[in-house]
């Protein structure tokens, strides 16, 4: 893709000149795996903008939160950053980011179609856009096909009753849990309860709904896995090593993200290379929905250097440098274009693990935009380990939910009311 599709000839002419005299450093805050594999990304970006150099600043994800809260309070927010899809309406709400429907709107290449619809529509909470997909991720099924075929089951479960029988018959042919559902994981349930209609908050996340019958269908299929003896109560840390046990068929399905491809190629003995495989979630009905997860590029309110802190984040949006990124890191590119490129004789988009990613994308479902989503999710998913353990039954679970969740939310209601007003 050849420079004008990221800046005019002129704005970037304004650019090149602008940088090569006064010497412009941007600071980009990234995080993780990610913060160490996107300088080797940065040479080739200096080279089409020479005076622009690009100072990348390394924060674990553990404290990158906390990090970017303090900054922003104590005036000491970078040019751009990596930020979690679920951290952008907290950061849009305190007026930290840019808004980009400006700079969009003058780079034609960054056209919303090329996006999957719902990441994108993680990137707009309140309706202003801050946020540009990085990269992407969700949740389905990893798949030991090898032991689906032993127990006379040729087909991937399509629907909710499919998948019920096929746990109920790899059962009858001697496994014990054919399902793996860590029960200190929230994005299992979630992803469930994304398939139903409703919304998990209701009166634009005033209060939960958690009551309702979306999410009290969703926990109920979700807690019958369990009360049926197809999913081991334990969490992550009790199981040892995972991809070891799925190595031994301790289980035939589990659900994660993109990440584990990688880590099964790798872990796993060859001999089971083609035993297992990916695919897409069953829904209530066929098909279903899951969750939009991923980071996004932000460009920050206080930043001096704007023009080339989006030069930065269109030059990381280019198919051909998202499909690099793949490369070195095994994150999903944000862009469908992306997908269509050459990549090992084929495409990503037809690759035997990745497809599976590519046709769940197209429908995924946006967690809800509000800042204290990620303390929801936390006490949703604690509620749910209560009732898998039977502490607590259905009603008492979604009811208990209800409450917190409408405490949790107070404020927000408090503020948004003052705001009406």
């Amino acid at each position: 893709m050849k420079r004008r599709d990221l800046l005019t000839a002129t704005a970037a002419a304004a650019l090149t000149g602008c940088a090569r005299d006064s010497g412009t450093t941007l600071r980009f805050w990234a995080m993780g795996r990610e913060s160490e594999v996107v300088a080797e990304l940065m040479p080739a970006f200096e080279r089409e903008h020479p005076g622009v150099r690009v100072k990348v600043e390394q924060l674990p994800w553990t404290a990158a939160h906390e990090k970017l809260l303090t900054a922003f309070a104590g005036d000491a927010t970078p040019d751009l950053a990596q930020v979690g899809n679920t951290w952008l309406p907290e950061m849009q709400a305190l007026g930290a980011l840019e808004p980009l429907e400006p700079w969009l709107a003058r780079t034609p290449a960054l056209a919303a179609g090329d996006y999957f619809d719902g990441i994108w529509a993680t990137n707009a909470p309140g309706g202003q856009r801050v946020g540009l997909p990085w990269y992407v991720d969700t949740r389905l099924m990893f798949v030991r096909q090898d032991l689906l075929a032993r127990a006379g089951i040729h087909e991937m479960p399509r629907d909710w009753d499919a998948w019920r029988a096929t746990l109920a018959q790899l059962r009858r042919h001697g496994m014990d849990k054919p399902i793996l559902l860590p029960t200190n994981e929230s994005a299992p349930l979630l992803a469930l309860a994304l398939q139903q209609p409703g919304e998990v908050l209701r009166d634009g996340g005033r209060y939960g709904n958690f009551s309702g019958p979306g999410f009290r269908t969703a926990l109920g299929f979700y807690l019958e896995r369990f009360q049926r003896g197809e999913a081991p109560s334990v969490s992550e840390v009790q199981i040892g090593n995972l991809w070891q046990e799925f190595g031994r068929g301790s289980f035939a399905f589990y659900l994660s993200g993109p990440w584990d491809i990688g880590e099964f190629k790798r872990r796993l003995p060859p001999e089971l290379a083609h035993a297992w495989t990916t695919a897409e979630l069953p829904g209530p009905g066929g098909p279903g929905a899951s969750l939009a997860g991923g980071a996004s590029l932000a460009v920050f309110k206080r930043s001096r250097h704007k023009p080339e802190a989006w030069a930065l984040v269109s030059y990381l949006s280019r198919p051909d440098v998202q499909l690099e990124f793949y490369r070195l890191t095994g994150d999903l590119p944000a862009r469908r274009s992306a997908w269509a490129l050459p990549l090992n004789g084929a495409t990503l988009a037809q690759d035997r693990h990745a497809a599976a990613f590519h046709r769940q994308l197209e429908r995924v479902r946006a967690a809800p935009a509000v800042p204290e989503w990620e303390r929801i999710e936390k006490e949703m998913q604690l509620a749910a380990t209560r009732a898998v353990h039977g502490v607590t039954d259905l009603d008492a679970t979604v009811r208990g939910l209800d409450a917190l969740v409408d405490r949790i939310l107070e404020k927000r209601r408090w503020m948004l009311d003052r705001k009406a007003s």
